[in-house]
């Protein structure tokens, strides 16, 4: 046999053709969509990329004459694909730290590439901003100067679940955003660009793709800082301010308001002193609080807005201070200033709605967002504005976080919440046929309820000393329980710390405007209060509202000659400082101002000009307050017990005939403080009143008839010693002498 054949050696698989070379130049699609607008995913085709055959460069740069990619040695003009695209394929086997060099007309610019940066949101906050739970916003949405991947910048974000595209529009590009596209991070709504090389100071919106195809331009929802309005630009800013009311903040949770002395002085902050500054405020308006004794002020308006001359409850930017007195370090400066004069600070927050401004947050990416989508709902019918959508997640977040930035970023001690009652009730203004009833079958807003009870409990988790008051008009049942007690509606507490007692005002404010001969038929006014007084924590306020639109100041609302109009401001003053709740007082109303409040000019500060010989007059009042506040601050048996039935008992609450008004307040340890208030325009000599026969002698404490108030200087005995005979079903009596249209408290020698 013969041998068998060797086998022939085994021949070598073929190499595989090389991958053809990917084209540098953008698909028409991507192009439309860019220069269009609407692309979701910028980032996916511009920038740097490695393909097949190396790296992909890509540039949006209108109006520029060439691109080149500097990379080290390596300097690489890119191609003019029209349209302001540039792009080139560089046999690179990775993509190199590299930068662009831009050549306009009239100058060449080197910069970074905006598409080679990862988003500066991350997973956690896009979670947390899907799930409406993210409480620190401010954060991560808006426009954030910072160091990214090693490159200073901005990064800008927003959130527009609607738009088919978003681009950043500023004085950096001119006003066109179309070289400044911003991607869409996942199911969240939210839009991002990192744009290297812009710092605080630059102006900004948001060119928005609607989805039908439309284009809106929008200020940032999230902006800490604005233009002066009629200006509607947002800012890049950044705060650098250095807090020094580290002493302020630490104590200032040791006791709960509703236990503590609380006495506020609103003011309308443009025409306090108009023309002022916020830091020009700061050095005059903590003294000039302090010296009249108040314990806290209420600011408004805060939040940006469009009207100047108005409260500012039409607000267009919830985040940022408005600029018209400065910036937002300038307003920390303010509020620094008055927690170093030992006074708190609340600001007005309106959380119930906002105005059509079609640069604003009306149909802001083209459809409701903000807003309900049923025109029913969205819509207020007394203010022309349109109504937050408080069933939506990441607007009940945008309206938390919100709050918890004002009372975080600002120090704010407080939130007066405006128009409550607006938010609670479906049916609202409405009329029948104009409202829907909720899934109960009622007319409350489930959905307001909800992000009330939210709000509250997350400011006081966070915020301890902080209290949020609401401007609530109606008998809501539990306004100020806690959100975890159920009351007899089966809704739990609302969770406000104190609630406005507009009844209280209504009514006595209604008695005072009688003249005293028919004040006897009105007696009910001033006693029906303490029927329902514990039924929540309550603040008596004299506030902006009541003195204008033809409503007249508070010493004008009184009946009788100057004289008499003043005598019954003293003596009402003195009778609300003395009543349970806390008290508020709006600007000019402190010194008897007699014209309305005018935002052109504000108070009426002339008056206190002793050249003008107001000390009788105007300044007498004004002296009445800064007394009864420091005899207030000094007596716990006026705010002690606040919410406690067993902080008030009756002498005498029906002496309708004689217009007379007597109570007694006790602190925690029982001493008392009589208050006997006379609003008849004749002396009342040996007047008898029952009182504990535990007291030896009476001093009277306050007299709002003395001379140095402007009052006819009328007194009684000093001090009054109690009778053995008893009285009003009390063991002793006293003898009193009560002035004329005045108030007077007396406490234990």
């Amino acid at each position: 046999m013969s041998p068998a054949p060797a086998p022939s050696p085994a021949t070598p698989p073929a190499a595989p053709p090389p991958a053809p070379a990917v084209s540098p130049v953008l698909e028409a699609d991507d192009r439309e969509r860019l220069l269009h607008g609407s692309h979701h995913a910028p980032h996916s085709v511009l920038g740097a990329h490695p393909v097949p055959g190396g790296v992909v460069f890509r540039a949006l740069r209108p109006y520029a004459r060439s691109v080149t990619v500097l990379a080290g040695d390596l300097r690489a003009e890119l191609q003019n694909d029209g349209d302001g695209f540039f792009s080139g394929l560089l046999p690179l086997t990775e993509v190199p730290a590299y930068r662009l060099l831009v050549a306009y007309d009239d100058a060449t610019v080197e910069t970074e590439d905006a598409y080679r940066f990862l988003p500066t949101l991350g997973d956690l906050d896009l979670h947390l901003i899907g799930e409406g739970r993210h409480e620190e916003l401010w954060t991560v949405l808006g426009a954030h100067p910072r160091v990214h991947q090693g490159v200073s910048g901005t990064g800008f974000s927003v959130w527009a679940p609607n738009a088919r595209g978003v681009r950043v529009a500023g004085s950096f590009n001119f006003w066109d955003g179309t070289g400044f596209p911003m991607r869409s991070l996942g199911s969240t709504g939210v839009w991002e660009l990192f744009v290297p090389g812009v710092g605080e100071g630059e102006l900004y919106k948001f060119d928005i793709t609607r989805p039908d195809g439309s284009h809106t331009l929008r200020a940032d929802p999230m902006a800490r800082r604005t233009e002066v309005p009629p200006a509607t630009s947002s800012i890049v800013d950044a705060s650098h301010y250095e807090w020094g009311d580290e002493e302020w903040l630490a104590r200032r949770a040791e006791i709960p308001v509703h236990q503590a002395p609380f006495s506020v002085y609103e003011i309308h902050l443009p025409s306090w002193r108009p023309g002022l500054t916020y830091r020009q405020l700061a050095d005059q308006l903590p003294a000039y609080v302090s010296d009249l004794g108040f314990t806290h002020v209420e600011l408004m308006p805060v939040a940006e807005h469009p009207f100047g001359g108005s409260w500012g409850y039409q607000v267009t930017g919830f985040y940022a201070p408005t600029a018209r007195l400065g910036t937002p370090d300038d307003f920390k400066y303010l509020v620094d200033a008055l927690h170093r004069a030992g006074i708190g600070v609340l600001m007005d927050w309106v959380p119930a709605h906002f105005p059509r401004d079609d640069w604003a947050l009306a149909e802001f990416d083209g459809r409701p967002l903000y807003e309900h989508e049923d025109p029913l709902r969205a819509a207020h019918p007394d203010w022309g504005t349109l109504e937050f959508d408080f069933g939506r997640r990441e607007v009940r977040n945008f309206l938390v976080a919100n709050a918890v930035y004002w009372c975080e970023e600002f120090h704010i001690d407080g939130l007066r919440v405006d128009a409550v009652a607006s938010m609670l009730y479906l049916d609202y203004s409405r009329e029948p046929g104009q409202w829907t009833p909720n899934e109960r079958g009622g007319r409350e807003n489930l959905d307001a309820v909800a992000f009330l009870q939210e709000m509250n409990a997350t400011v006081y988790r966070r915020s301890p000393g902080v209290v949020t008051v609401a401007e609530e008009s109606t008998a809501w049942d539990g306004v100020t329980r806690a959100t975890d007690q159920p009351g007899p509606s089966g809704f739990g507490g609302l969770g406000f710390g104190l609630k406005w007692n507009m009844g209280w005002m209504h009514d006595s404010l209604d008695y005072m405007s009688h003249e005293p001969v028919h004040r006897r038929y009105h007696h009910h006014e001033m006693t029906f209060s303490m029927v329902y007084a514990y039924s929540e924590n309550y603040v008596l306020p004299i506030s902006h509202d009541e003195v204008v639109h033809g409503k007249r100041s508070l010493v004008s609302k009184m009946p009788g000659d100057w004289w008499q109009q003043r005598a019954g401001l003293r003596a009402y003053l003195a009778f609300m400082w003395a009543h349970p709740g806390k008290q508020l007082l709006f600007m000019g109303q402190e010194f008897a101002q007699g014209a309305e409040w005018s935002e052109t000019h504000g108070p009426d500060w002339w008056l206190l000009d002793p050249a003008y010989g107001a000390e009788a007059d105007h300044r007498g009042v004004r002296d009445l307050v800064r007394d009864l506040n420091a005899v207030y601050r000094a007596t716990p048996a006026l705010w002690q017990l606040d919410t406690d039935p067993a902080g008030f008992q009756w002498v005498v609450g029906d002496a309708a005939e004689d217009n007379v008004f007597a109570f007694l307040r006790h602190d925690a340890a029982g001493s008392p403080l009589l208050c006997v208030s006379n609003l008849s325009p004749v002396v009342r000599h040996d007047y008898l009143l029952g009182v504990p026969d535990d007291v030896l002698a009476w001093h009277e404490t306050l007299n709002t008839d003395a001379s140095a108030y402007g009052g006819s200087g009328v007194a009684g005995p000093a001090p009054v010693k109690p009778e053995p005979q008893g009285r009003h079903g009390r063991p002793a009596t006293v003898r009193l002498t009560l002035p004329p249209l005045a108030t007077i408290w007396l406490r234990p020698a």
